[in-house]
């Protein structure tokens, strides 16, 4: 059976950071999901803080470096995409931002795309429905129906009687998206073009 392939791209700039570890949990969260229904998966991350320099050129450029291409690439192929940034000034990053600048208008359409953000106070939360969802939105992908906010405190904490602490939102998302999945199946090869056939061999055929 072909292994889905996910594509994880994390816009943190530390290392370690809180916005790779939630990507992280994510996606071992989604591969949880899948493997209880057989299926394999073929993960790529994308660390965005070693492609920096490369997203800047681009932007300049117009051409992107071989790492960078490589990046792009395995997100374009892949299944679907697990998108992570950190908040900075109530909103995505700048470079999380400008790789999405880079990538071509038309390689997320029909593209399930799970949306996480991290940040210091719950207070950002709303970021990923005011900025983020609309990016991808507009990028034509399927944003999946539950985004996850990692705010400093969430780490560890169980929640509530009303809101489901990050474990329950990660294993939410992750199932939203392994069924979404599930139900695809892996993109399949594109078919082979049909031969062309000249007009005058098309009229023959039409007279015999």
């Amino acid at each position: 059976m072909t292994a889905f392939k996910l594509a994880v791209v994390s816009a943190g700039l530390s290392k370690p950071s809180s916005t790779r570890l939630l990507a992280d949990r994510l996606t071992e969260a989604t591969e949880r999901r899948l493997a209880a229904e057989g299926r394999e998966v073929e993960v790529t991350v994308i660390e965005l803080r070693d492609l920096a320099v490369d997203i800047a050129n681009n932007l300049v450029t117009g051409f992107p470096a071989p790492a960078l291409r490589a990046a792009i690439g395995a997100m374009t192929d892949a299944d679907a995409l697990i998108a992570v940034t950190p908040v900075f000034t109530a909103s995505y990053s700048g470079l999380f931002k400008s790789f999405f600048d880079v990538v071509d208008q038309d390689a997320l359409t029909g593209k399930p795309v799970l949306i996480a953000a991290t940040g210091g106070t719950p207070r950002h939360s709303l970021v990923l429905e005011h900025a983020v969802r609309p990016l991808f939105s507009y990028l034509r992908a399927v944003v999946l129906p539950t985004a996850v906010y990692a705010a400093t405190d969430d780490w560890g904490a169980a929640g509530d009687a009303l809101t489901d602490g990050l474990p329950g939102r990660i294993d939410r998302a992750a199932g939203e998206l392994a069924v979404l999945l599930a139900g695809r199946g892996p993109a399949a090869e594109p078919p082979s073009p049909a031969p062309v056939v000249p007009f005058a061999e098309q009229l023959a055929a039409l007279r015999a």
